[in-house]
């Protein structure tokens, strides 16, 4: 039954054209995939949901731990989802909420950041410093921060407990809400706080270039950040958010992992993914200039290793 779901799935997408939403699920998967991961994808372009789900599928399968995949692409109307509710461990991708919780509660009180403001948001972003993000977040305070969280929508994400922030527990879904304020004009993070956010997403140091830009030509602008945590429980925890813009596109990718055996790994699984997007949403007849990227992931990836309790 599924199978025969899935080809009618196919021939509306063929038929109806690039103006209507078709939803794209997985086929049945023969027995020797079964451990695939099964993503969901939906387009308002003709043939993409299709393919996403079979390039990101075919990325994972083989692939050990759990991963939770997101994306977004406001052009094409595109949107894939896996594991999209399911909590993990948030590592140093919780900065870039300590930052929009800061300027969010800055716009409240119609203040700018003072200079000890910038210069700890400023390592946080760009170098993950651990020290600079523990001051952000007493200074604000888990309440400042579960106010940011309500007003962004972001209700499956809790702030980690007792100074803990690396042990906030985030989801895709609300990672993806995220960089949608980011991205989008909203009545929660002013304009020129949002191209704030976003300028020192596009900063980050060259050690920890590596997730969800593999792959991005060099027409699409990036903006990324990563975090890492390894533990006796599931192991290492491994993500990566960014958002892409140019080429025709403007789309948000999230990819969270953990049961992995090292950090080296998970990041090779989130690029994967990452690369079977950017070529889907950016085919190489579309890129320009993709001989010289303008932001490259590294080859040897390195991360602030995040404060945790004693396993």
């Amino acid at each position: 039954m599924t199978h025969r779901i899935s080809r009618r799935a196919r021939v509306l997408a063929a038929s109806l054209g690039a103006g209507v939403i078709v939803p794209f699920a997985a086929a049945a998967t023969p027995a020797s995939a079964a451990a695939a991961p099964q993503v969901s994808c939906t387009s308002a372009k003709a043939g993409l949901a299709a393919k996403l789900q079979t390039d990101i599928t075919a990325a994972l399968r083989n692939r050990a731990g759990t991963v939770a995949v997101g994306l977004y692409d406001r052009t094409t109307k595109t949107t894939c989802t896996l594991r999209a509710t399911s909590a993990y461990d948030s590592a140093s991708v919780v900065k870039v909420t300590v930052l929009a919780t800061l300027l969010w509660d800055a716009k409240k009180h119609n203040r700018y950041l003072t200079t000890r403001e910038t210069t700890l948001a400023t390592a946080m972003i760009t170098k993950s410093d651990n020290a600079a993000t523990t001051s952000l977040w007493n200074q604000l305070g888990v309440t400042k921060v579960k106010g940011f969280l309500a007003a962004a929508g972001m209700t499956e994400t809790k702030p980690g407990a007792n100074g803990y922030w690396g042990l906030t527990q985030i989801t895709v879904r609300d990672e993806q809400k995220l960089l949608a304020l980011l991205t989008a004009k909203n009545s929660v993070l002013s304009d020129n706080s949002r191209a704030y956010e976003l300028k020192l997403m596009g900063k980050v140091i060259s050690s920890q270039r590596w997730g969800t830009p593999a792959g991005a030509p060099s027409s699409v602008a990036v903006h990324v950040k990563n975090g890492w945590l390894s533990r006796s429980t599931h192991g290492w925890r491994v993500h990566s958010v960014g958002t892409f813009n140019g080429a025709g596109h403007d789309y948000m990718i999230s990819v969270l992992t953990h049961g992995n055996s090292t950090m080296s790994y998970g990041v090779s699984t989130i690029q994967g993914v990452a690369k079977a997007i950017h070529k889907d949403l950016v085919p190489a007849t579309s890129r320009s200039g993709a001989s010289t990227l303008r932001y490259v992931p590294t080859a040897t990836p390195r991360e602030a290793v995040v404060p945790a309790p004693a396993n």
